[in-house]
């Protein structure tokens, strides 16, 4: 299968290893990996601020990038959700209603085009340590996705994986909402956090990059103990 990638502003700016992690596994199970360089934002900070307009403006670049791809494969919950969920929401009554729509069809989160599209759950990886996994609130509650990236995970060898009490909490990032709350962000963060160092994990795994750099830089400024991670970066450990 020829995999287009969709990579958010995030990983592209900050946490390149991730997508290119992404690469390595999906090659890795014998696909071609296609990552078009004329892609941008997905629109999710105009659009959650409420600027429809603005946030079309970038969302219609991204129609015409991925018109022609065959699947496209998301990094995070939270931007695939942007495509899947709520692009059909946003050109609703517009030109481009059905290229919203069919590019929400083809959209995939990492970790459920891994289990529910390809069906594979062992992609041959090991990875010694003590985890426990973060669910971001966009890819569990628009997209669903709670039992792919465990199934993954328990697959890897060496991995013990911990619930936490509160892994569907969420972080308290929520793009501009930590811009516009920063006091009720750290709150959020706080709470997460000691959740995951009350579950005793080395490490916190997730699917959003941005989460992470939320619980990561809790850590860094508290305590300091606990390592982040994204599911791609685990899964490409051999």
């Amino acid at each position: 299968m020829r995999v287009t990638l969709f990579i958010p502003c995030f990983i592209d700016s900050l946490y390149p290893h991730v997508a290119m992690s992404i690469v390595n596994v999906l090659e890795r199970l014998g696909h071609t990996v296609d990552f078009p360089e004329e892609q941008t934002c997905c629109g999710q900070p105009p659009f959650n601020s409420g600027y429809w307009d603005e946030a079309r403006a970038v969302a219609s670049r991204q129609l015409s990038v991925f018109k022609d791809a065959e699947v496209v494969v998301s990094a995070s919950g939270s931007c695939g959700s942007m495509f899947k969920v709520f692009y059909p929401e946003l050109f609703h009554g517009k030109p481009q209603e059905e290229e919203a729509k069919a590019l929400a069809a083809k959209t995939w989160e990492f970790s459920e085009f891994l289990v529910n599209k390809l069906g594979v759950r062992d992609v041959g990886a090991r990875f010694e340590g003590k985890a426990t996994f973060h669910d971001g609130c966009h890819g569990l509650r628009e997209l669903g996705t709670k039992q792919a990236p465990r199934e993954l995970l328990r697959a890897v060898k060496g991995l013990e994986l911990v619930e936490m009490s509160e892994a569907e909490t969420c972080c308290g990032f929520g793009g501009t909402f930590a811009v516009k709350y920063p006091q009720i962000s750290t709150a959020m963060a706080e709470v997460k956090c000691n959740s995951i160092l009350d579950c005793k994990a080395d490490v916190v795994i997730s699917n959003d990059s941005s989460c992470l750099m939320q619980i990561q830089g809790w850590f860094d400024r508290n305590v300091g103990t606990v390592k982040c991670m994204h599911l791609a970066e685990v899964l490409a450990r051999q």
